[in-house]
């Protein structure tokens, strides 16, 4: 399904936003093709699947910016993205809002973890002082050009230096100009009522339900004063899941006949990647040169 409107005005509409986490051109295309009003990039995903290797702030600005740019423009749907830490300091960030703006992400994600930044339900988030983070905040407002961009604007001092602090932050945060506050990953579902009702801003909730957060429904979280529930790792878990249980499917079996795992067939990878698109410009394109 198409949504013709920016991520700003289906939240000034007033609507509730479920986004899925996607990470390359499969899990993009998948999600795109259902009602969602807006997709999520990951970055654990994208330093997962692209690298290889954890989020543990090894991924550069480069590679984020570029796997952004081919989601934003393979999809129908707002993109919203992770940006870590902005890669670097004032003036990287600057770089990264308008590289990731000019990618076509519509919503930028970045964070007060100090560098290098780790995933925010792993142990061990330091962050920097709230001057600093705010400082930020000010640079990325100024520094995107649509009226459209949103800036979200995170903070993982729950972990470090407790809720208090945490809800100081997103206060600060959006007092600075911030867009949207994500306050990540809260530990009970008090804590999620807390935020809700305390930070008064466009709210993200992060649905990461073997991390360090419990899982809310999404009505819930409306109800509390959320707008966006984002859902990083499902796509990435329910893939690694599938692919190991189809390998082991083979090793097992020596084959895979009677493969007994969700599996899309070639016909249905064709439609998904656009053969159908292809094989009608091969057909019109050689009746001309015929």
């Amino acid at each position: 399904m198409i949504n013709n409107k920016s991520l700003k005005q289906i939240l000034t509409d007033g609507e509730f936003v479920i986004a899925p986490g996607v990470f390359d051109m499969f899990s993009a295309r998948i999600a795109d093709q259902l009602d969602f009003k807006a997709l999520y990039m990951t970055g654990y995903g994208v330093s997962a699947s692209y690298l290889g290797l954890a989020d543990a702030g090894l991924i550069t600005y480069t590679e984020m910016v570029a796997r952004a740019g081919t989601i934003a423009q393979g999809i129908s749907k707002p993109l919203i993205a992770d940006a870590d830490t902005g890669f670097g300091g004032l003036l990287n960030l600057r770089r990264t809002i308008l590289g990731y703006e000019a990618a076509g992400v519509q919503a930028i994600q970045f964070e007060d973890q100090q560098s290098p930044k780790k995933c925010g339900h792993t142990p061990g988030r330091q962050v920097i002082p709230l001057d600093e983070m705010l400082q930020k905040i000010e640079v990325a407002c100024d520094a995107r050009r649509s009226k459209d961009t949103l800036i979200i604007a995170r903070s993982d001092a729950r972990t470090s230096l407790g809720l208090d602090e945490a809800i100081r932050r997103g206060k600060a945060f959006a007092r600075a100009g911030a867009d949207i506050v994500f306050i990540e990953s809260p530990e009970t579902a008090e804590e999620f009522r807390r935020i809700g009702g305390e930070v008064d801003a466009w709210l993200l909730a992060n649905m990461v339900p073997s991390g360090m957060s419990p899982e809310i429904p999404s009505d819930t979280l409306r109800e509390w004063g959320f707008n966006i529930a984002i859902y990083p790792a499902l796509g990435m878990s329910v893939a690694a899941a599938s692919l190991a249980a189809g390998y082991q499917f083979l090793q097992s079996k020596h084959s895979t006949i009677a493969l007994d795992v969700p599996a899309y067939s070639m016909q249905q990878l064709h439609e998904l990647m656009g053969f159908p698109e292809v094989w009608e410009f091969e057909r019109r394109h050689a009746t001309k040169a015929s």
